[in-house]
């Protein structure tokens, strides 16, 4: 049995009892107008910019700004992670923070949940790929990124007939450890009306099976490429479960892996985007536009240069501004996820949006670009293939596949080479080979699908 400590019993008083608090106010939000939402992020943005200057030397660059007639994020210089991670210690608005002590906190909580100076909770993300990131916040400010997360399957609930005796009890299939934004929740949000219940990404698939059959939860949460898998185990006889709700997170949801989960379990995928840096959003059972809590976070769909690209255009990259965040302020902060917006006059003013995977998907060769739909669109149609991930090479892929019965491996490089051929690529250089499982980061539980070439692969390409 598990002992539960002091420090992680406070832990999790506290943000349960936040949660419980701030739903109700959150559920409130969901009805606001167009309206209603510009003065709450007005008010909010001119809040966060006066003590960002006042508090945070990093942020002293926007001392120029008349920050009472601030309703425009045009005029605001933007952040990268790499400002963000080479400048923290400048960044954070409690003098007592520094980049080293968060990290000496991190190292020590991978195993359990804890606050530092009792005050602050930290999470990193990006261990898997990209540029590493780490972030602090208060349990407040934690609670109301967290009660944006609930607070869409809340409201179905309660459109349902409301949660059951106990709260309604979510198994999240996310990271092990509680330095990752998925498993610190589900180590701390265990009371009130929504109980999460961890079941690491990380476990042998077997022993998630066995965690599911037993719990039998109503509700299912977690990452997409593990939801496919489970997929598998479920039309196989070997899980045996009839949740009312599951959603997807953290990783990109393709055509085919959302078939798929919803055919195996009969229940219509609600899409999540959850980003540590304060971004949130749910989408609609089986649909594929997510709204986005804007009320938490402005998003801002930009291009290459951080000009604003138009609705139903596919963005480079996206500018998040955290609301809610006060310790570290995150103003015009770069995110490469990849967003194609709604027209903002058919909504209510949130943002509604399509995520098209993140940016640093996109595998660069010289002058070509192969989109990973020119991939998937070849790996899909092996039915055999239940997981795979895919390195770039200087010429071509390296491809591991985790495959059931019988796969012809020649075929499917001849395939890609055929596709890579038709997108752009010069005799293109493709092997696949089998594997028993494809390496998950050992404490978020992530699988990346694809792996490009540090600084892309210059083989020589076609003119077309």
């Amino acid at each position: 049995m598990t002992t539960v400590t002091g420090n992680l019993a406070n832990v999790r008083a506290r943000v349960s009892r936040g949660l419980a608090a701030q739903l109700p106010n959150h559920l409130a939000r969901l009805t606001w107008d167009g309206e209603r939402l510009a003065a709450h992020q007005r008010d909010r943005l001119r809040a966060l910019v006066a003590h960002a200057r006042e508090h945070s030397p990093f942020h002293h660059r926007l001392a120029g700004i008349d920050v009472d007639r601030l309703d425009d994020l045009s005029r605001l210089p933007v952040m990268t992670k790499r400002d963000l991670m080479e400048r923290f210690d400048k960044v954070v608005t409690d003098r007592r923070l520094t980049r080293a002590l968060v990290e000496d906190h991190l190292g020590a909580s991978t195993a359990e949940p804890r606050l530092m100076l009792d005050e602050y909770v930290c999470l990193a993300s990006g261990g898997s790929s990209g540029l590493r990131g780490i972030f602090v916040q208060s349990v407040d400010e934690y609670v109301q990124f967290g009660a944006g997360i609930l607070r869409r399957p809340m409201a179905r609930l309660l459109a349902a007939g409301g949660p059951p005796p106990g709260g309604l009890l979510i198994a999240m299939i996310g990271a092990a450890s509680p330095i990752h934004s998925t498993a610190f929740g589900s180590s701390t949000a265990t009371d009130g009306p929504a109980r999460l219940v961890s079941v690491p990404a990380t476990l042998p698939l077997a022993e998630i099976v066995d965690r599911l059959n037993t719990l039998q939860p109503p509700a299912i949460q977690g990452y997409t490429t593990k939801l496919a898998q489970l997929a598998r185990e479920q039309r196989a006889g070997r899980l045996h479960i009839a949740p009312w709700s599951i959603t997807t997170t953290s990783e990109p949801l393709t055509h085919e892996d959302r078939e798929a989960i919803q055919s195996a379990f009969g229940v219509p995928i609600v899409n999540q985007f959850a980003a540590t840096e304060g971004a949130v959003g749910h989408s609609e059972p089986g649909e594929r536009p997510i709204r986005f809590a804007t009320d938490l976070a402005i998003i801002e769909p930009v291009d290459a240069a951080n000009r604003p690209v138009a609705p139903g255009t596919p963005s480079a990259k996206v500018l998040v501004t955290n609301l809610h965040n006060l310790t570290l302020p995150l103003i015009r902060l770069e995110v490469t996820d990849r967003f194609v917006a709604d027209n903002p006059a058919l909504g209510d003013g949130y943002l509604r949006a399509t995520v098209d995977g993140r940016a640093d998907d996109v595998l660069r060769y010289s002058h070509v670009e192969v989109h990973p739909i020119a991939i998937r669109g070849v790996m899909v149609k092996a039915q055999a293939v239940s997981e795979y991930q895919v390195r770039q090479t200087r010429r071509g892929l390296d491809v591991s596949v985790v495959a059931d019965g019988g796969l012809d491996e020649r075929a499917v490089a001849t395939a890609l080479q055929a596709s890579l051929r038709d997108a752009g690529l010069a005799s293109p250089e493709v092997s696949v080979q089998r594997v028993a499982a494809i390496a998950r980061h050992p404490e978020s539980g992530k699988a990346r699908r694809f792996v490009p070439c540090p600084g892309g692969a210059r083989p020589p390409a076609s003119r077309r």
